[in-house]
């Protein structure tokens, strides 16, 4: 739904980012700003920099930034609506009711019931869990060296022997066969009935990012079929879009997930110490999975089991991480099944040390592919040798192919350049990779220019938005048509028709965008390092020199265009012939 701005205003002002970000990170004043350690990944020295002035933060150590809407949509994984709505219920303000349409309205509310239900029923199995009928059930649980805490924290219970209880429960609380059907926890049958989905279980229930119930995995007590049984999928459960203990493992903040198979093996990590342990729910890594991840973490370390069909699932889940950008490890389990078993026989350092010995995944792979050839005779490693080398074009990027040319001729005892041809002569035999195409010099050139020219309008940026004073003096030499199109060119407007109408307003601005990355990107262009110029006549020296900089690029671009005229064009030569006079750029500090 859209929100006036001058409502979504309002809710940010009316809530200080120093009073909401102090209730996540212990923060310490420094001058005039906040400092504390980074929420969002890990650090000993604090570079958390949080604005009251501003009503903005920004880490200096990962470049994460933005106004009190972006830090919720970051640290709570909340969309822009999700923190809109916390923040002005925290502040008393009242939003207007949605305007849905007469169908989108019908599916909001009937997701709304299946989470509402789907909640009844989790209170209903942990209760179960407690009961007489549930004994069994609960010293499984013990009998697995499940302490109170876990049981607690991830909700186990119990669904009992009889095959309509949770059935009948949730009709006492007034909910339709229709929905409770859609919230997959009952079948209809005409012959049999009503029956529950799930009876005589251990029930795990699974919760997405914000720790709503979505649906629930189900584990038999006694020798029935399937062992673990999966909610099917509905309104409000897609399980190639969900990952068992994320809800927990996302407040970890560590900068990796350790991703098992089952749901005990999540569970006893957690209890261990390991609280970034995460599941795929009953499938295999999917490319929704993988970019789930990706939102938290750019690192995982695969646990799963040390089985043949642990090893072909690790296979398979390398490439699908990589495709995201996210690098994957292995851990190896042996002589043990899985990091439940691990656990419980050595011990939290000793899986500590395995996640320190975890093997990159391209050199698992080829540990793996060593099965299928006769590595003791040359026949048989050459023959390897050429499929590893069809496997490393496949890395785009030269510098992480060399990389791993490097690595596996260190580890199969070959000579780095006999290998890296191999690897040469493999791309073009077979077409596996484009040849590498090295940059000429001139384009490395336009490149750093270009770079040099976006930190100058940062820098410039960053300036303005800091100093009224700086900003009139400023805003008669370069306009917002000066910076390059795209983001910088609307925060640039944005910032000026601030000034305009009154005072700068920085994270007023952010109210313009609705993703995290852009609120990053923002937050970046306001808080641009410059370095420390010890006296006034140095500012204003590096402050003409960027003007200058960010005003000649625009002459140029714009002299460049096919569609300046002559008498545009004229102009634009006179524009920059007085850019080399001094008394144009005069510019004081004080």
């Amino acid at each position: 739904m859209y929100y006036p701005d001058e409502l979504v205003e309002e809710v940010r002002a009316k809530n200080d980012i120093v009073d909401v970000i102090s209730g996540y990170v212990r923060l310490q004043k420094k001058g005039s700003s906040y400092f504390g350690l980074c929420p969002f990944h890990n650090e000993k020295s604090p570079s958390f920099s949080v604005s009251r002035q501003k009503q903005m933060y920004y880490c200096f150590g990962c470049g994460a930034g933005g106004n009190v809407f972006t830090f919720l949509m970051e640290y709570e994984n909340y969309s822009f609506l999700e923190a809109l709505r916390f923040l002005a219920d925290r502040a008393g303000v009242e939003l207007p009711e949605q305007d849905y349409s007469q169908e989108a309205r019908q599916r909001a509310d009937i997701k709304a019931i299946l989470l509402e239900i789907n909640k009844e029923a989790a209170k209903y199995f942990y209760v179960q869990l407690k009961q007489p009928q549930g004994k069994h059930a609960l010293t499984y649980l013990k009998d697995r060296e499940l302490g109170d805490e876990a049981l607690k924290s991830f909700g186990l219970g119990y669904s009992n022997k009889y095959s309509d209880d949770l059935y009948r429960y949730l009709k006492s609380k007034g909910y339709k066969d229709e929905h409770i059907s859609q919230a997959g926890l009952i079948t209809i049958d005409e012959k049999r009935g009503v029956c529950d989905k799930f009876w005589n279980r251990v029930m795990f229930p699974i919760m997405d990012v914000n720790s709503r119930v979505i649906g629930f995995g189900g584990r038999v007590m006694g020798d029935g079929k399937p062992k673990y049984l999966n909610s099917p999928e509905t309104l409000v459960f897609d399980k190639s879009r969900n990952l068992y203990g994320l809800n927990r493992a996302r407040t970890a903040r560590k900068p990796y997930f350790l991703l098992c198979e089952g749901y005990m093996d999540v569970i006893a990590l957690h209890q261990a110490g390991f609280t970034n342990a995460v599941a795929s729910l009953g499938t295999s890594l999917t490319p929704g999975h993988a970019a789930l991840i990706k939102r938290y973490v750019s690192e995982v370390y695969l646990t799963y089991d040390s089985d043949d069909a642990g090893t072909r699932a690790a296979l398979r889940a390398v490439p699908i991480l990589r495709d995201v950008g996210v690098t994957a490890r292995i851990i190896r389990m042996e002589p043990y099944k899985d990091p439940d078993e691990f656990i419980k026989n050595l011990g939290a350092e000793a899986f500590e040390e395995r996640i320190r010995k975890a093997q990159g995944g391209f050199m698992f792979s080829l540990k793996a592919l060593e099965k299928d050839y006769d590595m003791a005779s040359p026949e048989g490693k050459t023959e390897f040798l050429k499929e590893a080398a069809g496997r490393l074009v496949e890395f785009e990027e030269e510098i992480e192919r060399n990389n791993y040319i490097e690595a596996t001729a260190a580890a199969y005892r070959v000579s780095y350049e006999d290998l890296r041809k191999l690897v040469a002569g493999t791309a073009v035999k077979k077409g596996l990779a484009a040849p590498v195409k090295r940059p000429r010099p001139t384009q490395s050139q336009e490149r750093e220019k270009e770079d040099g020219i976006r930190k100058s309008q940062k820098i410039l940026l960053t300036w303005m938005a800091a100093d009224e004073h700086i900003f009139r003096q400023i805003c008669k030499i370069v306009g917002p048509e000066d910076f390059d199109e795209g983001l910088y060119r609307t925060v640039a407007e944005l910032l000026y028709r601030q000034y305009e109408e009154g005072e700068p307003n920085p994270a007023a601005i952010m109210n313009h965008f609705t993703d995290e990355e852009e609120h990053r990107e923002v937050a970046g262009l306001f808080h641009t390092r410059i370095r420390e110029l010890s006296t006034a006549r140095e500012q204003e020296k590096a402050l003409r020199e960027t003007v200058k900089r960010v005003k000649l690029h625009s002459i140029e671009k714009a002299m460049g265009r096919n569609t300046t005229s002559a008498e545009e064009l004229q102009k634009l030569v006179a524009e920059k012939a007085r850019l080399q006079n001094p008394a144009e750029l005069h510019i004081s500090v004080n």
